[in-house]
């Protein structure tokens, strides 16, 4: 291992290069469904710094118009800094980005950045990330999400079955794009995966408020549902309140995955509107972010869930002290194995990071990535 001492004096960012990939589902006709979206391939937006000749890598899920938004915002604020302080340069990153748009698109870009200066900062000391962070815990229970709505019912049940049968003791399907089907869908997943696993399910803001209300009272009389995630969109904050306030006592309301600044985290917390609240490491500002999320979620007493990104989430989420789970996202798994060395496999229902790594523990397959280049150029 390298002194502590030496390893980051005098290493500054000299380099930073994009890259985006898009991967093809592997859905029915090469396209997946939720309760409002229909998608026919996944994109992914890395992002690699350099410093002290240790390249540290992060990335985000998004258009591959987030590369262009790190090139001209991003890379002239943190080329020539020090490595050392990923949390000074994500608040100048933010000030930076102020005019051209904080929500959305800039934090998905702030996000793939912080988590490179991270990793590079790890890499630079030889440490695994969790390491370098104030982890509260050494792994993250997860749950098996997919469960798409037009995948035919033994497509729907040997997934969910699937991840029961590794031992992942949680299981989530997609609802709501046609709620006449899912009874049906529920009762073959129920059956499929037994009376024992938690079932979740997520409708992706499908619903209306009283429409909602109907079916979390179905889903948890009937198929003993726990999550109901994103019932109504979550822009609507009284809709998902009232839910939460009148659905069954058991059946938990989860909305957050599209919170991108601190304000949009006290908006959900402020009530409350979720019994609990979900983090996306690839949109609310990376490592940094989470850490900010993990402290409003501890002083208002709410558990926090990991919303997709597994590779990303596991060393992150170890640091949020009222960690529930992670979401051990179809898409995301399937695009993280394509395109990189070192991605984790649950193991009795947790992922735990490599800490015989350093950083992330991730490197690039690039002869496997090419296929799906459509931004920026292989290295040399």
């Amino acid at each position: 291992m390298r002194d502590d001492t030496t390893s980051l004096e005098g290493c500054t960012v000299d380099a930073v290069d994009v890259h985006a990939f898009e991967v093809p589902t592997d859905g029915p006709e090469g396209r997946e469904q939720d309760g409002t979206l229909e998608w026919d391939s996944t994109t992914l937006v890395l992002v690699r710094v350099h410093a002290g000749g240790r390249t540290g890598l992060g990335y985000t899920y998004g258009d591959a118009s987030v590369a262009s938004f790190v090139h001209s915002k991003l890379t002239p604020v943190i080329k020539g800094e020090p490595a050392s302080s990923p949390a000074a340069l994500w608040q100048r990153m933010g000030a930076r980005i102020r005019n051209a748009g904080r929500p959305g698109v800039g934090s998905m870009a702030v996000s793939a950045v912080d988590v490179a200066l991270w990793d590079l900062k790890a890499r630079l000391l030889d440490l695994p990330l969790v390491h370098l962070l104030p982890a509260c815990h050494d792994q993250v229970p997860v749950y098996g999400s997919g469960g798409f709505t037009n995948y035919p019912l033994d497509r729907l049940t040997d997934q969910l079955a699937g991840w029961v049968g590794q031992g992942i003791p949680r299981v989530k399907l997609k609802t709501s794009r046609q709620p006449e089907r899912d009874a049906d869908r529920l009762t073959a997943v129920r059956k499929a995966i037994g009376d024992e696993p938690e079932l979740f399910t997520d409708a992706n803001g499908a619903l209306a408020r009283k429409e909602a209300l109907y079916w979390a009272r179905r889903f948890h009389d009937e198929w003993d549902v726990r999550w109901f995630e994103e019932p109504v969109t979550s822009a609507d904050l009284e809709g998902l309140r009232m839910l939460r306030d009148r659905g069954p006592e058991r059946l938990e309301i989860a909305a957050g995955e599209y919170a991108f600044t601190a304000q949009d985290f006290v908006n959900l917390t402020d009530g409350p509107a979720v019994d609990c609240l979900q983090a996306d490491i690839t949109r609310c500002g990376g490592v940094t972010g989470v850490l900010e999320v993990a402290g409003l979620s501890a002083a208002r007493h709410l558990d926090l869930s990991a919303h997709c990104a597994p590779a990303l989430s596991a060393h992150a989420f170890c640091a949020v002290r009222r960690l529930r789970h992670l979401e051990y996202f179809h898409d995301h798994v399937r695009v993280e194995h394509l395109l990189f060395d070192g991605t984790l496999s649950p193991v009795g229902g947790a992922l735990r990071p490599d800490t015989d790594r350093p950083g992330i523990g991730l490197d690039v397959k690039w002869a496997d990535a090419e296929p799906y280049r459509v931004h920026g150029t292989r290295p040399s």
